[in-house]
């Protein structure tokens, strides 16, 4: 018995026997809180009907059994007599070990969360079209705090690194102003989705187009000349915009304006009119075609003919088939089309008495 009290003692107090069991112990309990991640809490996500809590059991585990094996070492290292600056270095190369896997975690933890987010029903605070800025600015923030905590892990003095990216920042902002500019202003697009790509809008210049890429620095619009315009988001994002296929629906409404001369039979005007809406194939049933009785002119009475088309870039279309088959319809009816005209009364020739 005192043979092995004696063995106990001397395997004690060697370091070398320590180290070996703190680290057979760093891995038995890496390996049962992979069982108990993998195992038991998979269970228990399986109750649940997301599928996001499946997601994280898969990327944590990894982290999870990292960082016990890095407590593990660290503890081991301890145990054993090293110069300091050897313990100083090993140490710090465990910290930014872990700290680079836990970055990593959180990078995909939080694309994880963005995209439940982006896809659940009853929360409106991510979209599919914004879901990419988001992700990108949190890995970006993710990325400045490892970068700071591996230069605290080393013992590097951050306040000279932290004054010197002021100053550069500062010389970076003057130069790239507008730039700047533009990067910030379509992040601002991207978050409150004026527009979205598909989408036709006007701008304060008389631009019109289809949105064919929203991008952190300028928007492209194709216009019905097949012609792509560049818009910085600086300037678009000060900019009166029309959005055509924003609202209920992308229907959009289409005006026929008609000018009859005083005299005509207006009931049968408003069934000549309400006709071709209704006749023509690319106009909507729902809202139906409507005339509208404007007002009293100088020359003629104004009428409208309102109609529906299923998206705006049939307006163009649309409204040259309507006007031509609104001038025949008038001209078999009837119905004048009057037009400005001048009676002149010469009260006397000149050169006569």
């Amino acid at each position: 018995m005192d043979a092995l009290h004696g063995l106990y003692d001397t395997a004690v107090a060697n370091p070398f026997v320590r180290v070996g069991a703190i680290v057979l112990c760093s891995l038995v309990a890496m390996l049962v809180v992979d069982f108990v991640v993998t195992r038991f809490c998979r269970v228990l996500a399986r109750r649940t009907t997301t599928t996001m809590d499946d997601s994280f059991i898969e990327i944590s585990h990894r982290p999870v059994r990292t960082t016990v094996m890095l407590i593990g070492l660290g503890l081991a290292l301890r145990q054993i007599e090293v110069m300091p600056r050897v313990e100083v270095v090993i140490i710090a190369v465990l910290q930014t070990i872990g700290i680079l896997v836990w970055t990593g975690f959180a990078m995909r933890f939080v694309t994880l969360l963005l995209a439940h987010l982006s896809q659940a029903e009853n929360i409106n605070v991510v979209e599919t079209r914004t879901r990419p800025l988001f992700d990108n600015m949190a890995k970006l923030v993710f990325i400045a705090a490892a970068i700071y905590l591996i230069l605290v892990s080393w013992n590097i003095n951050v306040s000279a690194w932290l004054a010197s990216a002021g100053i550069i920042g500062i010389a970076i902002g003057f130069a790239a102003k507008d730039t700047l500019a533009n990067l910030f202003s379509g992040i601002f697009i991207l978050a409150d989705a004026p527009y979205k790509i598909g989408d036709y809008i006007n701008l304060d210049s008389g631009d019109r187009g289809q949105v064919t890429h929203v991008g952190l620095r300028s928007t492209r619009l194709l216009t019905r000349d097949d012609v792509e315009i560049t818009v910085p988001n600086s300037v678009i994002a000060n900019a009166k915009i029309i959005n055509e296929t924003g609202g209920r629906h992308e229907k959009e409404r289409v005006r026929v304006k008609v000018g009859v001369a005083y005299g005509t039979d207006i009931d049968r005007l408003r069934e000549v009119l309400f006709d071709i809406g209704t006749s023509h194939p690319e106009t909507c049933d729902d809202p139906e075609p409507r005339v509208r009785f404007r007002q009293f002119g100088d020359w003629s009475l104004e009428f409208e003919l309102l109609c529906w088309i299923k998206e705006p870039v049939l307006r163009g279309r649309v409204l040259d088939a309507l006007n031509t088959e609104v001038y025949k319809a008038l001209a078999r009816e009837g119905i004048e089309i009057p037009y400005p005209k001048r009676d002149v009364y010469i009260k006397q020739m000149p050169g006569t008495n």
